[in-house]
C-alpha cells in the first residue's frame, strides 16, 4: 500500500529536530564497517553520560538480572550496553540506507534451512524475534539472504519518525502495524514468514507473568494466538554483531515444545528460548526499556525515578 503522505507533509517547526536526528543517520549510513563500530561506540559511550533515566533503567535491569556477576562486572555490562545501542544507531542507518557491499564476506547464516523446511507445510512461519540492538539490520540482512519477511511492529508517536521508518523498512520487509490481525492472517495464509517480537512490557491486558532471567516478566500470550491462527510453525530468529567486530551471526533455532495447549506454559517457552539467544551477547540486547515495568501486585515499583 502506498503513503498517502511525503515529506513535506512534515516541514513544520515541531519536526525539525527529528529531521536533524534523520540527516545524522544518513551521515551514520556512509560510514565503512570497521568506522561505523567506533563511531557507533562513541555514540554509546557519550550517551552513557547523557542518558541518565536511561542508564538507570539498564543499571536496574542488569542488577535484576545478572546478580552472579559482581558490581564491577555488572557496571562493565552497562558500559557495553550503551556501547552496543550506539553502534545500534549506525546499524540502523545502514539498513535503511547502507550499501549492502560493506557486509560482503561478513556474514554467517546459521540453521537457515528450517526456515525452507517450515515453508514446505504451506502454512506460513511466525519467527519469532527479540529487540536486540541491531533489529532493523537483522531485517536487511536476512532480506539480503534472498527471503522475504512480514514485519509485525508498533507504530512510533512522532508522525515523521513513523512515515520514515516504515519508508525504509519497506525496502527490504513488509511492515505490518501490531494491531492489524487481518493483514497477518493473509501474510500466514500466503504461506509468508512473519516477524513477531512479544519481549516487551506492554502492561496487563494479555498477559501472563512468567520469569525472564529469572524476574516475574508481565508477556502477552499473542504467540500463541499468532501460531493458532493458520496451524502455522515457529522458529527464533537471532541476529549478534561477533564479539571480534569481524561481522554479524543471524541464526534461526526452533521453538521448542510449542505451542504446548497452555498459554502460561506458551509464555514461559518463548521467554526461556529469548533468553538462551540473549545469553550469547547479552549487552546486545535492548536492556535500555523497562521490561519489568508491570509487576502483579501492582505495587512494586522497581525503577522508581527511572523513566520509560
Amino acid at each position: 500500500m502506498k503513503d498517502k503522505l511525503s515529506w513535506k507533509s512534515f516541514l513544520a517547526p515541531k519536526y525539525w529536530g527529528s529531521w536533524l536526528l534523520i540527516g545524522f543517520l544518513r551521515l551514520l549510513a556512509t560510514l565503512p564497517f570497521k568506522a561505523g563500530l567506533l563511531v557507533g561506540s562513541a555514540i554509546g559511550s557519550l550517551l552513557l553520560v547523557l542518558a541518565a533515566k536511561r542508564r538507570k533503567v539498564t543499571q536496574v535491569n542488569v542488577q535484576l538480572c545478572f546478580p552472579e556477576r559482581s558490581k564491577r562486572e555488572q557496571g562493565i555490562l552497562v558500559r557495553d550496553i550503551f556501547r552496543a545501542n550506539g553502534i545500534g544507531f549506525v546499524e540502523t542507518a545502514w539498513a535503511y540506507w547502507g550499501n549492502p557491499k560493506i557486509f560482503q564476506g561478513r556474514l554467517n547464516y546459521v540453521g537457515f534451512e528450517l526456515i525452507q523446511q517450515a515453508l514446505t507445510q504451506g502454512r506460513g512461519l511466525i519467527l519469532l524475534g527479540g529487540h536486540f540492538s541491531s533489529l532493523d539490520l537483522g531485517g536487511r540482512l536476512y532480506n539480503m539472504k534472498g527471503l522475504s519477511i512480514d514485519c509485525i511492529y508498533r507504530r512510533h508517536n512522532n508522525p515523521l519518525m513513523e512515515y520514515m521508518i516504515r519508508k525504509q523498512r519497506q525496502r527490504f520487509v513488509t511492515p505490518i502495524e501490531r494491531k492489524n490481525f487481518r493483514q497477518v492472517m493473509r501474510s500466514l495464509k500466503d504461506n509468508h514468514c512473519v516477524w513477531y517480537a512479544p519481549d516487551q512490557d506492554f502492561g496487563y491486558a494479555g498477559a501472563v507473568f512468567v520469569p525472564f532471567f529469572g524476574q516475574n516478566a508481565a508477556t502477552i500470550v499473542a504467540t500463541t494466538k499468532l501460531v493458532r491462527l493458520n496451524q502455522s510453525p515457529i522458529l527464533m530468529y537471532s541476529h549478534r554483531r561477533n564479539q571480534d567486530g569481524s561481522g554479524y551471526t543471524l541464526e534461526i533455532t526452533e521453538v521448542p515444545n510449542f505451542p504446548s495447549g497452555d498459554e502460561t506454559q506458551d509464555a514461559l517457552i518463548i521467554n526461556q528460548t529469548i533468553e538462551r539467544e540473549v545469553r550469547k551477547a547479552p549487552e546486545q540486547y535492548m536492556w535500555v526499556h523497562r521490561r519489568f515495568k508491570t509487576q502483579p501486585d501492582g505495587k512494586r515499583k522497581l525503577y522508581k525515578q527511572a523513566s520509560n
